[in-house]
């Protein structure tokens, strides 16, 4: 190989991940939030779980891009190690479908998706098309890589140290190891796939003496996923192990077998005239029989992954999680499931209730006395907030359909009532705490009036906060009666301080953007007032 042929074949490579990438970006923005959702709603369930998998793996051409986002998915919380395993298995089996399309010559028609690609980029006005021209273009731009590589390694065939090294890659151990450190260096095993069957179409090498390389492929393909779980939560870690464990039990199992059996030669028959379709062959051979193995265990691989990185003290409650709903009530419908289910979304409410309060009082705090530390927390409380109401909300409609007694169905519907108003509680309280912010970013201060009707506004908005006591039944007509009185003054001193704000600006004594500010606080504080009153009706025994 000249360094004419060497800089074609990285070229090739590097037209060959842009096409990737291409694909992966187009798909992630035209399709917006929706494949984030598919993911987190459609994987409880195994079978479900391993089709989207696959599905999302062979539109972005990438396992490695799909698992990532597992991890991070499974690091948020959004979704459970269990629920991870199988989109790990499907997205194994997805990344097969580029070596398949390679085997079928697709390249021929490159250059049209190539062409379609930019003129849906260049000319097409609407932003979906131009994402969709992004997935088409880069499938194009693939192709091109990959007949770029191809054409360049046809000399090596003619090379004795190449074919000599290449005869040494039918050694198992040393044929793993070369694939697995291939592979990680380019964190791709769609492209290390796509090399070796450059290779083998360019005569340099046969299936015999590149399996155990395809087999050390899928080990490597997990260091992207090792990498993105750097820094996460220890589930996060384990989905990572999960996946490594997939392909190092898929390697052992089919090691054995070429050991044993004819596999190399049964593949070869298949396509005798076809050395891509031999390679991509195996790649899917072994993706869809290592799955369908490993598909009744996941929930013992999960146990082993636990059981290789046990929980930590320290990280105890750092995920957004449920804690008193668990997935398996999902789907309890028996006798008395309604009265178990009330009693656990009553206590997630409490959860997520306490969570808003605890938001309210920083916010406040951070409006009289500047807190990086509060904000950020209150940030964060924000974020699992939005998380818990998403997942109660889930649970709720899941339940709903269920046979119970019209007093249940009462309970069920009046809490999915009220989280949507702790949420907006919350909301309004993010809302203080960057008015806080920005009054700082503008180097503003408020005056000791302003201040001194901050802190009555806080204490008569705990005052009602605290009135309603979640971890009780419910609302009594006594305890209305005081809410509502708190209500009213808070509309009250709402319209009195709106007024001195517009005589503070009249005398000059405080500048007119910070006054709009202030006023928007005094609106969130008035809202905040609405929600709990809200809370209250819907409470009322």
């Amino acid at each position: 190989m000249n360094i004419t042929q060497f800089l074609s074949l990285l070229g090739g490579l590097a037209l060959f991940l842009l096409g990737m990438n291409m694909m992966s970006d187009g798909l992630e923005k035209a399709a917006g939030n929706k494949m984030k959702k598919i993911l987190e709603k459609l994987t409880s369930n195994r079978f479900l779980g391993v089709a989207v998998g696959a599905a999302i793996t062979a539109v972005i051409q990438s396992s490695s891009a799909t698992t990532v986002m597992v991890v991070g998915f499974v690091n948020s919380g959004l979704m459970t190690l269990r629920q991870a395993i199988w989109v790990i298995m499907g997205a194994n089996i997805g990344t097969t479908i580029t070596g398949q399309l390679i085997a079928l010559d697709v390249g021929v028609i490159a250059p049209v998706f190539a062409i379609v690609g930019v003129v849906f980029i260049v000319f097409l006005k609407s932003k979906k098309l131009y994402h969709i021209g992004h997935i088409i273009g880069g499938l194009g731009v693939l192709f091109v890589g990959m007949e770029m590589m191809s054409g360049s390694m046809t000399g090596l065939r003619d090379s004795k140290l190449f074919m000599d090294t290449v005869t040494n890659l039918s050694n198992p151990l040393l044929g793993i190891a070369v694939g697995a450190i291939f592979t990680a260096i380019i964190q791709s095993s769609s492209a290390s796939v796509g090399i070796l069957q450059a290779l083998s179409m360019s005569g340099a090498i046969t299936l015999k003496s590149s399996v155990y390389v395809l087999f050390g492929q899928n080990i490597g393909t997990c260091i992207t996923a090792v990498l993105a779980s750097i820094g996460t939560t220890r589930n996060a870690k384990r989905t990572t192990i999960i996946h490594l464990m997939f392909n190092v039990i898929g390697t052992v199992l089919f090691t054995c077998i070429c050991q044993l059996l004819p596999f190399v030669d049964w593949v070869i028959k298949l396509t005798p005239n076809n050395s891509a379709a031999q390679i991509a062959n195996v790649h899917t051979i072994f993706n869809i029989v290592t799955t369908l193995l490993l598909l009744p265990v996941g929930v013992q691989l999960e146990k082993i992954a636990k059981k290789i990185l046990p929980e930590r003290e320290d990280e105890v409650g750092t995920e957004m999680k449920l804690q008193f709903i668990s997935p398996s009530s999902l789907i309890n419908h028996s006798l008395g499931g309604a009265s178990v289910a009330i009693s656990q979304i009553h206590k997630e409410v409490d959860r997520m209730y306490s969570l808003a309060v605890e938001n309210v009082t920083a916010s406040f705090d951070i409006v009289l006395n500047w807190d990086e530390k509060k904000y950020a927390k209150v940030e964060q409380n924000e974020e699992y907030i939005d998380f818990l109401n998403a997942e109660i909300s889930q649970y709720i409609s899941s339940i709903i359909s269920a046979e119970m007694s019209e007093k249940d169905g009462r309970a069920i519907s009046m809490y999915f009532s009220v989280i949507g108003n702790v949420e907006r509680i919350s909301d309004h309280a993010m809302n203080i705490a960057g008015y806080a912010n920005l009054i700082r970013e503008k180097k503003g201060t408020l005056t000791e009036t302003a201040e001194m009707e901050v802190k009555d506004m806080k204490r008569v908005t705990l005052d009602n906060l605290q009135n309603i006591n979640m971890s009780e039944d419910g609302i009594t007509a006594t305890k209305m009666e005081q809410i509502a009185k708190i209500e009213d003054k808070m509309d009250e001193m709402a319209l009195i301080y709106r007024e001195n704000q517009l005589c503070r600006l009249r005398k000059n004594e405080c500048k007119g953007e910070i006054s709009v500010i202030y006023s928007d606080m005094i609106t969130d504080f008035e809202r905040i007032g609405d929600h709990i009153m809200n809370i209250a009706e819907y409470m009322t025994v």
